[in-house]
């Protein structure tokens, strides 16, 4: 992995819990500043109590613009060159039932922000040739759709899609810049409670999802899938008709979802 060169700062979004939380910890053990962002400020003072190297924290509610950009404005002086855009959440049930505020808070944060926050800081790395930004997405962005978790699996599908264009876009502009997408299975986080769904498989944890990402980020893997299980669910799913994919989808989702 890339140590970091003194001064270099990460910034985590998403870093009070789960994969953004366990990714900060990594940055730091490899000797980066971390700027620590996330709306709960006593879980992000409890992180940077950790953190051997400096870091600050930024409480923001990323599902607003003037947050993000408040966020930017507060380290585009700095020497940043790592951005995780790791804030989001899920939500389940029929589209019809899923109440349209609920999703409209999850387009904001999964795809709003990690819209915002890739065009501001691409500006900067592309201006100065370097710099690496992952976006977390998930599986369930390269599948052609989530019944019974609509919108999610929307949203996830617009990260991966940004995510593949921008990395072809740096790489006709012969630019070291990097971009990529992690996307995993299920991971053990907060996911399920926020989400109201109980995974129908085990899922992989956070601390191991977080070093996977790293590592594959610093090799700079585009799309990065942690499970050899979700690796091959990815491959099939383009070698059958959307129909039995979306059919399984639906199965699988039908099965983890507390719908009663």
């Amino acid at each position: 992995m890339r140590k970091a060169v003194s001064g270099e700062v990460a910034v985590i979004t998403g870093a009070s819990s789960g994969i953004g939380r366990e990714i900060a910890l990594i940055l730091d053990r490899l000797g980066y500043e971390t700027v620590l962002a996330a709306r709960r400020a006593d879980r992000l003072e409890e992180l940077k109590e950790r953190m051997k190297n400096p870091s600050r924290t930024v409480c923001a509610d990323l599902s607003q613009e003037s947050e993000c950009k408040r966020l930017y404005d507060e380290v585009k002086d700095d020497n940043v060159q790592i951005l995780i855009n790791c804030a989001g959440f899920g939500a389940a049930g029929y589209f019809c039932e899923v109440p349209l505020e609920k999703e409209l808070a999850m387009i904001d944060t999964n795809v709003k922000a990690v819209h915002i926050l890739c065009k501001l800081f691409l500006e900067r790395f592309t201006e100065n040739d370097s710099g690496y930004i992952l976006n977390v997405a998930s599986s369930a962005g390269l599948m052609p759709g989530g019944p019974l978790m609509a919108a999610y699996y929307a949203t996830k599908a617009y990260v991966c899609s940004l995510t593949n264009a921008i990395a072809t876009e740096l790489k006709d502009m012969c630019s070291s810049v990097y971009i990529g997408a992690l996307c995993p299975g299920p991971v053990e986080t907060e996911f399920n409670s926020v989400a109201d769904v109980d995974f129908a498989m085990k899922g992989i944890s956070a601390k191991y999802c977080a070093q996977y990402a790293v590592m594959e980020m610093f090799d700079r893997k585009v799309t990065i899938i942690p499970e050899a299980k979700m690796k091959a669910a990815a491959l099939a799913q383009r070698l059958v008709p959307k129909s039995v994919t979306l059919g399984v989808a639906a199965r699988y989702q039908s099965k983890k979802q507390k719908l009663n």
